[in-house]
């Protein structure tokens, strides 16, 4: 018995001599290139490592957290192809594992932050909530691809350089938007478009369900805006709409990816595409023609009817009912036809509508003129002046500004792609501005955030969308995430040049921009 007892001993001890007299392979954790920026990151010189055996350890009591956990092994086994196993636990592991765990106890990183701590035995994300690990995910695979950077197949050992790293937000509100009238794009594009925002820690999507060119969501009470409105777009192709199930399996794959989708039915213009499916909402009782050109200004709902406000009921009833983030956007812009007095109080009814299904109105800054309500939100694309109106009667502000976040401006005049009516688009343009001093009179405390919209006027598939998106969108989410102290256009091109690989690696079709010194040495414009 002594005998078994003592090789027990010897046999632990060899154990421990083999890890204590393992060398670890220095890293810099102050050189992953992270995007966004963290708040803060220390390095401590090491590295730790992930094999075979390594564990995602998650902790017990949250199925929220254990479907982040098998999404991190999802992950890492497309970056690495080491598959890992996904377990719940009580305590933190000692070595060798992944540990994911929610800790309400740090206040200063809010509902999206998160502390990520890597030591050489054991990598330990903890958040006060499971947004927030999971926006410490993104950072887990941006340290591990910049750690290492091999082909997967000839590394069996991968690298996270030791460290700590304190992140959070600076703005709640950080999007994009998709329009889905001009051109429709399928479930799986948008899905697509899902996982690439989610990389950069955006976290909201903002779909453009409506205008003159097509009508892109079911609405039961109204069927014929999808059997009419839906079946053209620009340039006349076929156009497409989601069913209700469609637009839900959207909404909850955002959710798992702690995005929430924002549905926008534009009114009382952009709405050619409900006129020619309902003359009943036209003030002369006719449908016009279905439109697939690319002006604007010339529609408008008839404002007096009272069958238009039970259309808009209707159909925000619907979307609402449909859609479990807070928000509904109405639109409201370059609402030419409409008489000022009457888009007044059509918006103040509209926004009592919106109420009273439970959401929040988010309008284009041309909103501002109606009585907004000081929970309303204002979104400034073009005029300053509306933003500040909207502003010095309680609105807070999006901050989308044509001129550094509209994603459909061309780069520079040979794009082949795109408009630029608010100018050309370059990715220092897009990067070097602040949301809380870009217009005189709105400040950091009137910001909820900043979005960048694709319009698709001249965009028809995902590689367009890619390309037009891909790289601008990463600037902006850092704008977003990142305190304008710690931004500067010189270290982030830096940054954003060592993307340009793991783009790639991700089948992006981006633009690679003269203005950044890429490595992959077969990157073309």
């Amino acid at each position: 018995m002594k005998k078994n007892v003592l090789l027990a001993l010897l046999a632990g001890m060899m154990v421990q001599l083999t890890v204590s007299c393992k060398t670890r392979i220095p890293a810099d954790l102050t050189k992953a290139n992270l995007i966004p920026k963290p708040v803060t990151v220390t390095a401590t010189g090491s590295s730790f490592e992930l094999n075979e055996s390594t564990v995602v350890y998650v902790q017990e009591g949250s199925e929220e957290l254990k479907q982040i956990g098998q999404l991190l092994a999802d992950e890492i086994k497309a970056i690495t192809d080491l598959t890992l196993k996904v377990q719940t636990t009580a305590q933190a592991p000692k070595r060798n594992g992944l540990f994911l765990t929610i800790t309400p106890e740090n206040t200063q990183i809010g509902t999206e932050g998160y502390d990520l701590m890597v030591t050489e035995d054991v990598v330990t994300l903890k958040a006060n909530q499971s947004a927030g690990v999971f926006r410490g995910l993104q950072t887990i695979k941006q340290v591990l691809t910049f750690t290492n950077g091999a082909d997967p197949k000839q590394q069996p050992v991968w690298l996270m350089a030791t460290g700590n790293i304190v992140d959070y937000p600076e703005y709640a509100y950080r999007g994009a938007m998709l329009d889905v009238a001009r051109h429709f794009f399928e479930v799986k594009d948008v899905k697509r478009l899902i996982d690439l925002l989610a990389d950069y820690k955006i976290n909201i999507l903002h779909l453009h369900l409506s205008d003159d060119q097509g009508w892109r969501i079911e609405i039961k009470s109204w069927p014929k805006l999808t059997a009419i409105g839906g079946s053209t777009e620009v340039g006349g192709g076929e156009g497409g709409f989601y069913t209700q199930e469609q637009y839900k399996e959207i909404v909850q794959y955002a959710k798992e990816r702690y995005i929430t989708i924002i549905p926008e039915i534009d009114m009382p213009g952009h709405t050619n595409a409900a006129l020619a499916s309902y003359p009943e909402l036209n003030c002369n009782n006719k449908a016009p023609k279905l439109y697939t050109g690319m002006k604007v200004g010339f529609s408008s709902l008839c404002t007096s009817k009272e069958i238009t406000y039970k259309f808009v009921d209707d159909v925000i009833g619907e979307v609402a009912a449909l859609t479990d983030g807070p928000y509904i956007h109405i639109g409201g812009d370059e609402s030419h036809a409409t008489k000022e007095k009457d888009y007044i109080k059509f918006m103040n009814r509209v926004q009592d509508i919106v109420k009273a299904h439970g959401k929040t109105m988010i309008g284009w800054d041309e909103v501002a003129h109606a009585d907004i309500k000081p929970e309303a939100i204002i979104q400034y694309w073009a005029k300053s002046k509306n933003a500040l109106l909207g502003v010095e009667k309680g609105a807070k502000v999006i901050m989308s500004p044509s001129k550094q976040a509209y994603l459909d401006m061309q780069y520079d005049s040979t794009t082949h792609l795109g408009l630029h009516w608010a100018g050309y688009v370059e990715l220092d343009q897009a990067y070097n501005w602040d949301p809380a001093n870009l217009v005189e009179g709105i400040n950091k405390e009137n910001v909820l955030g900043v979005e960048s919209p694709l319009w698709s006027e001249t965009v028809t598939n995902m590689d367009e969308i890619e390309y037009m998106v891909f790289p601008r969108i990463i600037g902006h989410a850092e704008i977003g995430w990142t305190a304008v102290e710690n931004r500067s256009w010189e270290d982030y091109k830096v940054r954003l040049a060592k993307h340009g690989k793991r783009l790639k690696e991700l089948g992006v079709n981006y633009y690679a921009s003269p203005l950044i010194p890429w490595e992959n040495e077969d990157a073309t414009k």
